[in-house]
């Protein structure tokens, strides 16, 4: 009984923890660069996290700027 005790704290704080993730891409009147967290590209034949293939920024409030290192990567974004 105590072993399923303990299974089952650890998928609940596990469950939790994922929806706190899930949670930072939820909009709140402001860009937030959490939104393009899981975004990944395929980047010569691999898929790279968007943040490793070009800049992000949040300039202002509603947007979000993505500058891509080299410009052949930008069709793949």
């Amino acid at each position: 009984m105590n072993n399923a005790l303990v299974e089952t704290e650890k998928r609940m704080k596990g469950a939790v923890e994922a929806f706190q993730g899930e949670l930072t891409t939820l909009r709140t009147g402001r860009a937030s660069l959490a939104l393009v967290d899981g975004i990944n590209i395929d980047y010569y034949g691999s898929q790279t996290p968007l943040d490793q293939v070009a800049a992000l920024s949040v300039p202002d409030p509603t947007t979000i700027t993505i500058a891509p290192w080299e410009p052949k990567v930008l069709a793949e974004i």
